[in-house]
């Protein structure tokens, strides 16, 4: 896990008027450890938005702040958006009435940032986004605002190393370039941007020529897919090389599409995704996939809180420094026991 960051001098900002909405940066040195005020003692009320409970990585994330939370004392209220910005937005407003002491919000849409930043600031609430991040210059304009998430970049990056650590790096037919189908999460979400780009820039950036046959806009569900990849198939047949996962959800669609068209992972088709949620390790030890990249779902539920206390302590973050990264890691055949319950 890599915490990045903190905490500047600062008062408290005063408001700038209400509005509502959502929102996933980079690595800084804490500040001297006496600037960070003490937790206040005794819990207290905490409201989490969560985008939407289906979503198979979130709900590990939330019952993981559920948990930590309810540990450390506070009264929790977790709500589902149902993937609907104006009822997060609802969801928000109706927290701040109610007088929560904090907030840790999953943003539905990434691009409702400025509105979900005004609407807490204005309400004077310390705030804690998480898994889809603001810019630098949105978040500054609160100090008591942090992000914590991971680099979608970093994944990607993975995931295009889980196919160059294969025998033929990607390259079953041997005609010289990968091929590859691409299941993008949803486009307006910056870590399906960032996993669809740097997934092929690490191949080309070792050197390989790659082709990319189709991207369609999976929505992060296993059955699209499903969907997806055995409309790509039927269409490209053996072309198919490589399936790129922007999740593993969708992943786990596609291996369903992949056999069902008798092809066999691993000896004549390559299939990542991203999350390492507990279906995906499985498949992994079993072959069926080659390989996802663990999304440390506990890791950030546990920093989220952490830094959320030290916001309910009295801290305040400095502009550019409101964002807090944990490390993504590379799950293979390997080492795929090691992160199995």
């Amino acid at each position: 896990m890599m915490l990045a960051m903190l905490t500047a001098c600062g008062g408290k900002d005063s408001g700038s008027a209400p509005a509502d909405t959502g929102s996933d940066s980079q690595q800084n040195e804490p500040a001297p450890a006496d600037t960070i005020p003490d937790a206040p003692e005794g819990g207290g009320t905490i409201g989490v938005c969560i985008y939407q409970f289906t979503d198979a990585f979130m709900t590990t994330y939330r019952n993981a702040l559920q948990e930590i939370l309810e540990g450390k004392g506070y009264q929790v209220t977790t709500v589902d958006g149902a993937n609907d910005q104006a009822k997060q937005n609802e969801q928000i407003n109706t927290f701040i009435t109610q007088g929560v002491d904090a907030l840790i919000i999953n943003p539905v849409m990434t691009s409702a940032a400025d509105q979900i930043i005004a609407t807490v600031k204005a309400a004077g609430i310390p705030t804690v986004l998480i898994n889809r991040e603001p810019t630098a210059e949105q978040m500054a304009v609160y100090d008591k605002l942090v992000y914590v998430g991971a680099l979608a970049a970093q994944s990607g990056t993975m995931q295009g190393e889980l196919i160059l650590d294969t025998a033929n790096q990607g390259d079953i037919n041997g005609d010289g370039k990968i091929s590859y189908i691409m299941v993008q999460g949803d486009p307006e979400n910056i870590d399906a941007q960032l996993r669809t780009e740097y997934s092929v820039k690490a191949l080309t950036d070792a050197g390989k020529e790659v082709e990319q046959l189709n991207l369609t806009r999976g929505d992060w569900m296993r059955e699209r897919g499903q969907e997806i990849v055995a409309n790509d198939l039927a269409q490209f047949g053996d072309q198919v090389e490589v399936v790129f996962c922007n999740n593993d959800d969708m992943a786990i669609g596609a291996l369903q599409s992949i056999q069902a068209a008798g092809r066999k992972v691993n000896e004549d088709i390559y299939l990542v995704g991203v999350d390492a949620l507990d279906a995906a390790l499985n498949e992994v030890q079993a072959g069926n996939m080659t390989g996802t990249v663990l999304n440390d779902a506990v890791g950030q539920a546990t920093a989220a809180v952490e830094e959320m206390e030290k916001l309910l302590g009295g801290a305040t973050y400095a502009s550019g420094e409101q964002s807090v990264y944990v490390d993504y890691v590379k799950v293979t055949p390997d080492n795929v026991g090691d992160f199995m319950k």
